[in-house]
């Protein structure tokens, strides 16, 4: 299959869900109404549906989300290697991680369901059990953040970094609540996202041992196409559950990714999945290069200029 020079595919994440997602390639593509049966037998729900009938609050919860974003992931990219080849490298934006190492050829799309589904599991526990909240902050310093969270009180750390100018806080509701405000009144925009509990930091230690002894029997591959961590930017030679659970109370070094990537020559990035938040991420990291978003037939015109 052609092999694309200098193009990365980015994944997803959770948060870029909307109602109706993946109608059109699975109205238009036989091997994403196939993709989709296979999901749905594995998740024990019908996918398709509550992908394309389901509502904001429905799809919205974790337990939900989770599967239903990286069904329409694989969708896509199935239509993307067939529209355009494989890509260069891969990555992901938490979440979005799970359909690039699948799409590597580090997971078979059979143990991805299964290792989605426990994930899902263990977070959405973690959730209901405790009293989390993420803020989105826009216009401000990495060092005005980390001052911000210390002297909030509780515990609240910085945990997405994900462009020059905008890096999400996480923590108990309160001390996240009051670092929001200590960033908003030196100018900062901090905005509340539609979570109930802090990804990626220390409050999701009870899932990431649970997701850990999940897998513990899944078989992890060699990638086949080079994907990169969130962890720290760079190039894993190798995925492990000790990996994934850590990934589940560790920062999104998403900046890092993109530099790392473009240091490494690339240039052409298509974000891959519902919705287009990483193409924006690029853009405002990487001035010279050129992104777009995948997700529709509309999408999939736009995109054949990228090539």
């Amino acid at each position: 299959m052609n092999r694309l020079s200098n193009t990365a595919y980015l994944f997803s994440g959770q948060g870029s869900q909307y109602p109706g997602m993946g109608q059109e390639f699975y109205q238009s593509f036989p091997a994403v109404r196939e993709l989709y049966d296979q999901a749905a037998q594995a998740f024990g729900f019908d996918v398709a549906r509550l992908s394309f009938e389901g509502d904001a609050a429905q799809i919205a919860q974790t337990c939900v989300s989770q599967p239903l974003i990286y069904t329409m992931s694989l969708a896509v990219f199935e239509v993307a290697k067939s529209r355009f080849g494989l890509p260069t490298c891969v990555g992901g934006h938490s979440l979005g991680e799970y359909a690039a190492m699948t799409c590597a050829g580090v997971l078979s799309r059979e143990d991805g369901f299964q290792v989605i589904k426990a994930r899902a599991a263990a977070m959405q526990k973690a959730a209901e059990q405790s009293n989390g909240a993420m803020y989105a902050i826009l216009g401000s310093s990495d060092v005005a953040i980390r001052d911000a969270c210390a002297n909030a009180g509780g515990y609240v750390v910085p945990v997405n970094y994900n462009s020059p100018a905008q890096t999400v806080i996480a923590g108990e509701s309160a001390s996240a609540e009051k670092a929001a405000a200590l960033l908003s009144e030196q100018g900062a925009k901090a905005v509340k996202l539609a979570v109930n509990c802090a990804f990626h930091s220390k409050m999701m230690e009870s899932a990431a041992e649970e997701f850990k002894a999940a897998v513990q029997n899944v078989t992890f591959h060699k990638p086949e196409i080079p994907f990169y961590s969130n962890l720290n930017g760079k190039v894993a030679e190798e995925i492990t559950p000790d990996y994934l659970a850590k990934h589940l109370t560790s920062p999104v070094q998403f900046v890092t990714e993109l530099q790392e990537m473009s240091r490494n020559g690339i240039t052409t990035f298509l974000e891959i999945g519902p919705g287009k938040v990483l193409t924006g991420l690029v853009k405002k990291t990487l001035k010279e290069a050129s992104a777009a978003n995948l997700e529709n037939n509309k999408t999939l015109e736009k995109a054949k200029a990228l090539f």
